[in-house]
């Protein structure tokens, strides 16, 4: 459904120094640097899929999500995507596609959200009937219900957003680029906002590609992850995968009850102590290196266990060492 070929994308930037004279020089004469956003971006998407597409900020996702919208042209490579070329069979190609762009917004500030929805389906001409449909499902699973008709500038955040992702749906698309989607949400937003990807997935077959910096959101719906960093991809593959290639830490955390004091932490490669009391311990356990059920066997047979709770290693923290090992 969707591939990059060898995508390579630079901006010519113009630069000067600070003050008033530099200013004036620039006037006349402008000296410019050339910034590599992209180099050599590959990959397929097939149909179906969500993928979490990350790095860290300036590493290329926006510029990689505008040409795929079509949006920006490539200096170099090419895109497939349902057939198309983006930026060449643009009218044809947007009727297929949704964009939402956490900073950017479709929706007209001064006029209720329902009008600008009725201007959308014109600019899209769905079919009356297929237009009732799309809004009356989108109002359910958003909960749009009680702000269509209000004026988008007295909406939250959280409201906007929304009614954002309902717009970039009213024409049925089978694609779906979301880039920080949930930037500034409440925790309440944010899962109604999951909730729908993931119903729009299981129900419509919608692609979703999610660029994003809230990890919680790749965790919740991500198959796979796709990780740019210096407009190079430099990691591809399942989110299951990729924690068990490199979260291989776990925390077992330990309430105990012992008549000769603390039990000694476990003489096993790959145990590092935290916490340590006369009735609790937190362990760190690099599981490459030994196996849980040794390491609760080793204390069991210095005290009594009272409660055993293993932690996996939070999905932030694997993907900052990734950022890390990465020198990213």
């Amino acid at each position: 459904m969707i591939r990059l070929n060898n995508i390579s994308k630079s901006f010519k930037v113009a630069k000067r120094a600070a003050g008033l004279g530099s200013a004036f020089k620039s006037l006349f004469r402008r000296s410019y640097t050339y910034v590599q956003a992209l180099q050599d971006i590959s990959f397929t998407i097939e149909p179906g899929e969500i993928v979490g597409y990350i790095g860290p900020n300036g590493a290329g996702k926006s510029t990689t999500i505008k040409i795929m919208s079509g949006i920006l042209v490539p200096d170099e490579g090419s895109c497939t995507i349902m057939g198309y070329t983006p930026w060449k069979n643009r009218l044809e190609y947007v009727k297929r596609i949704g964009v939402v762009f956490g900073q950017r917004s479709q929706l007209w500030w001064d006029v209720p959200v329902i009008d600008s929805f009725e201007l959308l389906r014109d600019i899209y001409n769905i079919p009356q009937r297929a237009y009732r449909d799309n809004v009356d499902l989108l109002t359910q699973t958003l909960d749009l219900g009680g702000i269509l008709h209000t004026p988008v500038r007295q909406l939250s955040l959280g409201q906007r957003m929304r009614c954002e992702i309902a717009a970039s749906l009213l024409h049925g698309p089978d694609i779906l680029f979301l880039d920080e989607p949930t930037i500034g949400l409440d925790a309440v937003s944010k899962i109604a906002v999951r909730d729908f990807i993931r119903t729009i997935r299981r129900e419509k077959g919608v692609t979703v590609i999610l660029t994003t910096h809230d990890m919680h959101d790749i965790e919740a719906l991500a198959d796979r992850i796709i990780m740019i960093g210096r407009g190079r991809i430099l990691l591809d593959g399942k989110l299951e995968e990729i924690r068990s290639r490199f979260g291989g830490r776990k925390t077992v955390r330990v309430d105990f009850r012992t008549a000769g004091g603390m039990p000694p932490k476990p003489d096993v490669p790959g145990v590092e102590a935290g916490e340590i009391s006369h009735e609790h311990m937190v362990l760190h356990v690099d599981t490459h290196q030994c196996n849980i059920a040794d390491v609760i066997s080793r204390l069991s047979s210095e005290a009594e266990l009272l409660d055993v709770t293993v932690e996996s290693q939070p999905i932030e923290q694997i993907i900052v060492d990734l950022y890390k090992e990465y020198d990213l």
